[in-house]
């Protein structure tokens, strides 16, 4: 599966990926503490948190738009159902048929995002949870020319209100040493972006950025791992922590319920 992997799609195995891969994997070992019952997971990549959930739950479903991957995980996990597809909508899926949805780092790439959320209102059972994470706009560090758009806690709250009566907004931060670490990152990639003289970031394309945003992203990950290699390898997902306070984290951790 290594082949799959940009900075994006944060691999276990790239050491310089380390602290991101842990704060995407933080996601997974919260829900499974909160999901039950039929699981489906929204946008499963790489299937970063699947021995984290078979435990908690009755079945597992999944739905993802990289086929090659999603092959490869029908054979690693074969109790559980995997489809391969451009969401939304989850037209492959029923009416009221899952208690509990898992969607971490998704609804960023997701141009119809208010199809997105009514899909998934649709396909939960009556009084059905949805966990979904994504980056907290103010947080992030630079324009991600992979992601349509990123949200305040205030504006995804907003949006999902239009299709859940019962919303709670909530975050997923880090303790000192993830700040830290962030710290160093938010230096750094600063340095970079003073080339950007003409604020190119926000005036091209997107698809004319990623490669670009893919070079340097490596470029910087790995100067991060190679002056400050001992922090990078220390970060753990104990060391990202769920907090009240959406607006303050590095990730939006949102809440829904039908």
């Amino acid at each position: 599966m290594a082949s799959v992997y940009t900075t994006e799609i944060t691999s276990e195995s790239i050491p310089s990926d380390n602290p991101i891969h842990q704060r995407l994997l933080k996601a997974y070992v919260v829900a499974a503490d909160l999901v039950s019952g039929d699981l489906l997971e929204v946008g499963c990549g790489e299937g970063r948190g699947i021995d984290w959930l078979l435990p908690k739950i009755k079945s597992y479903s999944a739905i993802d738009k990289i086929a090659p991957v999603i092959e490869k995980l029908k054979t690693k996990y074969p109790a559980g159902k995997f489809y391969s597809g451009n969401i939304p909508p989850l037209s492959v899926f029923e009416d009221n048929s899952f208690d509990s949805i898992i969607s971490f780092q998704v609804i960023e790439h997701i141009k119809n995002d208010s199809l997105f959320l009514k899909e998934m209102h649709r396909v939960l059972k009556p009084g059905g949870m949805a966990y979904l994470t994504t980056p907290n706009r103010p947080l992030s560090l630079s324009r991600n020319p992979w992601h349509i758009r990123e949200y305040t806690a205030q504006e995804l709250t907003d949006l999902a209100k239009q299709f859940f009566t019962e919303v709670t907004m909530k975050g997923i931060t880090g303790n000192e040493k993830v700040m830290q670490y962030y710290e160093r990152n938010k230096k750094s990639v600063a340095k970079l972006m003073r080339w950007d003289i003409f604020d190119l970031q926000h005036k091209l394309p997107a698809s004319i950025l990623q490669v670009p945003y893919e070079f340097m992203n490596r470029l910087n990950r790995n100067k991060l791992k190679d002056t400050s290699d001992e922090l990078v390898m220390s970060i753990k997902q104990e060391d990202y922590l769920v907090s009240d306070s959406g607006a303050s984290s590095l990730d939006l951790l949102l809440i829904v319920r039908k």
